[in-house]
């Protein structure tokens, strides 16, 4: 059976379009392609995403603009403080996000996109 997943990102995002070749190239069906700009994400997508994930952490981004412009760089935040921004801002959310529906990988590493593909 062929694995089917969603996608979470940006149509323009380089890193996007390199997981989304990657992912056509392995045979993975992409069911969802979710433009996390034009269709801002939910309290309960976030929520949903960081479980699925392992963690807020794993799923925010510190690469966005606005961590330093912000100074969050200066502290540590709690998986609470990580889970609003990225409900309020969706450069805060790692990119792209793939999932099964039933776990999901954030940021595009061939390796760890296979080891995922194939757990």
């Amino acid at each position: 059976m062929k694995k089917k997943v969603d996608l979470y990102g940006l149509p323009h995002c380089t890193t996007c379009q390199k997981a989304v070749a990657f992912l056509e190239e392995a045979g993975v069906e992409i069911g969802l392609f979710h433009d996390l700009k034009a269709d801002m994400l939910s309290r309960k997508d976030v929520e949903g995403l960081v479980e699925m994930v392992g963690g807020a952490e794993s799923l925010f981004s510190k690469r966005a603009m606005k961590y330093r412009s912000m100074k969050l760089n200066e502290r540590t935040l709690t998986e609470k403080e990580m889970t609003d921004l990225m409900v309020d801002e969706y450069t805060f959310i790692k990119r792209p996000v793939i999932t099964d529906g039933k776990m999901a990988i954030a940021g595009f590493a061939k390796k760890r996109v296979e080891e995922f593909l194939n757990g």
